[in-house]
């Protein structure tokens, strides 16, 4: 990082808590600079420049002071306000979700541009989605391949055997190992300690998760039976990799998800769906 005494950077504002009589303490993603944090005097005033510029999850050009202790906010331009986000009680406990693990995965002074865009393109997602589940999920999974720990779903782990998937396979379930790093053959699945059992269309739609892009993700028709495979699968991934689950995950799940992925007891194991494009 520059050790310049004043530098410029876009950056989407994750976290923020109030510091001293009317200052904010600001936790922001920076696609250069990875994760900061400056301090943004003044802006809980009704009068500072900078307080509508400043708003969580909001995508902002920030001009940044380098102080003896924390950094300090100069200049704010709003590029993106998100503003529904702010309006919305579904739609803000995700972008808190995705601020959160954003905020757990990036790192100081490093280069983060792939989670930059991953999160910045989520955001604007998340403003007019009718899902707003699936854009969580998504987000997961993007989120391990790009911070390296991208889950195996076409071969098995143990075996590197390919495998071979129909949508409309009943009856059948492979293993998935948050531990060994993903899918597990029928054979293999008894040797992990930590294996969930999949069905075929679930693993089918972790692939169209994986593989393809939001424009064609946001097509499928998830039933509550599969969002519920899909959350159980990434969440035990994610708390494997982070060793405890996000502390807004569980808001997140009772407010927006509650109906979502509440399993019916007369649900059947084979739900419907639109069938992903097929990535087998």
């Amino acid at each position: 990082m520059s050790r310049t005494r004043v530098y410029g950077t876009e950056a989407i504002v994750l976290r923020r808590i109030d510091f001293g009589e009317a200052d904010r303490l600001l936790t922001i993603l920076s696609p250069t600079f990875g994760k900061l944090r400056a301090i943004a005097k003044g802006a809980r005033k009704t009068t500072s420049r900078k307080s509508g510029h400043v708003e969580l999850f909001t995508r902002v050009q920030l001009l940044i002071a380098r102080g003896s202790s924390l950094d300090i906010v100069s200049q704010a331009e709003t590029i993106e306000p998100h503003r529904g986000l702010r309006e919305d009680l579904a739609r803000g406990t995700t972008a808190h979700y995705l601020a959160e693990l954003a905020e757990q995965f990036a790192q100081e002074a490093s280069d983060e541009r792939p989670l930059y865009e991953l999160l910045s393109g989520a955001l604007v997602a998340l403003c007019d989605a009718t899902d707003v589940a699936l854009i969580a999920r998504y987000f997961e999974l993007r989120l391990l391949g790009i911070m390296g720990f991208r889950p195996e779903l076409f071969r098995c782990v143990r075996t590197a055997d390919p495998i071979e998937l129909q949508s409309t396979e009943t009856g059948r379930t492979w293993g998935y190992s948050p531990s060994e790093g993903g899918l597990l053959s029928p054979a293999a699945t008894g040797f992990a300690r930590d294996a969930l059992l999949l069905n075929a269309l679930t693993i089918l739609v972790l692939r169209t998760l994986q593989s393809q892009p939001w424009s064609q993700v946001r097509a499928l028709a998830i039933t509550p039976y599969l969002h519920a495979q899909l959350e159980r699968v990434l969440r035990h991934h994610l708390n494997f990799i982070l060793e405890r689950a996000p502390q807004s995950r569980r808001f997140m799940r009772e407010v927006i998800e509650g109906s979502t992925l509440k399993l019916s007891s007369h649900e059947h194991a084979q739900p419907g769906s639109k069938t992903p494009p097929n990535t087998a």
